[in-house]
């Protein structure tokens, strides 16, 4: 009989390159010993990520990367047990980089390999033990592991989804954006506010330090627990427009105020969709994850 006992967790090179970041991690069973990201400068001459820009990029970073997330891990290659990479969603020539590298690897070492989903990595990061202490964050939120079934709210670059988590493997997705994600919301209002890319994390900073009540922008109105952040960025343009119109420094005068009431905006239709899913579907565990999140949060409704 097997004593699982003396088993080892496996330790497992994990390989993400779904856009526009080289990123390797190690992590034994369920903790993370290292994490490295190489990011792509590049990108701000022209606004956006430009996809073969980024897939060359990746090529070029992608070997010193896991070589420096293998030597910050305190292990050497012969100690890797399997291989995980990201198969998607994100962008096709950025993705084949990251997945050729982890199927050579795992080819010439004769381990197994582990295909992810971008969205799925997201919302199961909550199960990291690294952070496992339960510590409070903000009025009711904690960073402590959600509880089956619970509800997600998953806000990333290109991608805002409700999912019920049944449990590791059974994933619903009960909402999601129409159109724009809440991380193109940010970027391309910022791009209106005159902001350098990636403007998303400056509306960020600025609001900060702005009043979030100053200016009012305009909602989406869609059925069931979906988003449309499209209206929005329409709503910001028409105001910006009337109002440079009457005083060509507006928007330098009023940068702050103009941030923090997007960013409130742009949040607050999150949080109206995520509270209506967990009522309706009578779901006492939430969480909320993904790139535009600072952190991840979970909440317990009593």
């Amino acid at each position: 009989m097997t004593n699982f006992a003396l088993l080892k967790e496996p330790i497992i090179l994990a390989i993400e390159s779904s856009c526009d970041d080289t990123s390797a991690a190690i992590a034994r069973g369920s903790n993370i010993l290292s994490n490295l990201t190489a990011s792509q400068a590049i990108h701000e001459l022209y606004g956006g990520v430009v996809p073969e820009l980024a897939s060359r990029a990746h090529e070029r970073n992608i070997v010193p990367v896991v070589d420096a997330a293998i030597k910050a891990a305190g292990i050497t290659v012969d100690d890797i047990d399997a291989v995980a990479f990201t198969r998607g969603p994100g962008l096709i020539g950025s993705l084949l980089v990251g997945s050729s590298f982890a199927k050579a690897f795992a080819l010439v070492r004769k381990l197994p390999l582990l295909e992810v989903n971008h969205m799925q990595a997201h919302i199961l990061a909550h199960f990291i033990t690294s952070d496992a202490s339960i510590k409070r964050d903000v009025d009711g939120f904690f960073n402590s592991k959600p509880e089956f079934p619970f509800l997600c709210l998953t806000v990333s670059g290109g991608h805002t989804q409700l999912v019920v988590v049944k449990n590791y493997f059974e994933f619903e997705i009960v909402g999601e954006t129409l159109d724009d994600a809440a991380g193109e919301a940010f970027d391309k209002t910022a791009k209106l506010l005159g902001l350098p890319y990636p403007g998303g994390p400056l509306v960020d900073k600025y609001a900060e330090l702005g009043n979030p009540d100053k200016f009012s922008f305009a909602k989406a109105r869609v059925p069931d627990f979906n988003y449309s952040f499209s209206g929005l960025k329409t709503s910001v343009l028409y105001f910006l427009q009337a109002e440079v119109k009457k005083n060509p420094d507006f928007v330098a005068e009023n940068l702050n105020d103009l941030c923090a009431s997007i960013r409130k905006t742009i949040v607050a239709m999150l949080i109206d969709k995520l509270q209506k899913a967990a009522i309706e579907l009578n779901i006492k565990h939430i969480a909320i994850s993904g790139g535009i999140c600072q952190q991840r949060l979970t909440y317990r409704i009593n």
